[in-house]
């Protein structure tokens, strides 16, 4: 006996998987649950769509399937393909709106003005270092918690003037050591 069930499930041109469970009740009935579901579609609200649930016996779903399922999972099926293509649009429309692009462009501006903040004060203490006032220089490098970014670079530059500073203990113990 040959029979053509996939042929009718593939003219039905659903997008998802199609998730079919049979599960016998008594001694010759049957419950049928039929589940459309499209992990392509970002809207969340896809997950309400219940499973269509069938009962009866063999013989009643073998001559009712198609004509009871065909109609409300192509429903289901285009409504999450409809639900995907508007929050695709919703995104674009979001994107080009003019508060978006406002939005982007005052964060470009801020951006902006801040690093060329970390720059001048990078170079003034370059200034500040070449008259070698590195005291001075150090206290014009920026500070690491407004610029994380630059952390490493700035602790570089600290650690640098730091050893123009005073001599340490360490370094003043020894040349006494070695004097006496």
């Amino acid at each position: 006996m040959q029979t053509n069930f996939f042929r009718q499930i593939a003219k039905m041109n659903l997008t998802g998987d199609l998730q079919i469970i049979l599960r016998p009740t008594d001694e010759n009935n049957y419950v049928l649950s039929v589940l459309l579901n499209n992990e392509q579609c970002g809207d969340e609200t896809r997950k309400l769509i219940p499973p269509l649930n069938l009962r009866g016996t063999a013989e009643d779903l073998d001559n009712g399937f198609f004509e009871t399922v065909s109609n409300p999972l192509q429903i289901a099926s285009g409504l999450m393909v409809d639900m995907e293509s508007f929050m695709k649009q919703l995104e674009e429309a979001k994107k080009s709106s003019a508060m978006e692009r406002e939005k982007t462009d005052k964060e470009k501006k801020e951006k902006d003005a801040k690093q060329k903040k970390y720059k001048d004060a990078i170079e003034k203490a370059d200034s500040f270092e070449k008259d070698g006032k590195y005291k001075d220089a150090w206290s014009a490098l920026p500070k690491i918690s407004e610029y994380p970014d630059f952390a490493e670079a700035i602790r570089k530059k600290q650690d640098e003037y730091e050893r123009h500073f005073a001599p340490s203990l360490f370094t003043e113990q020894i040349t006494e050591d070695v004097k006496s």
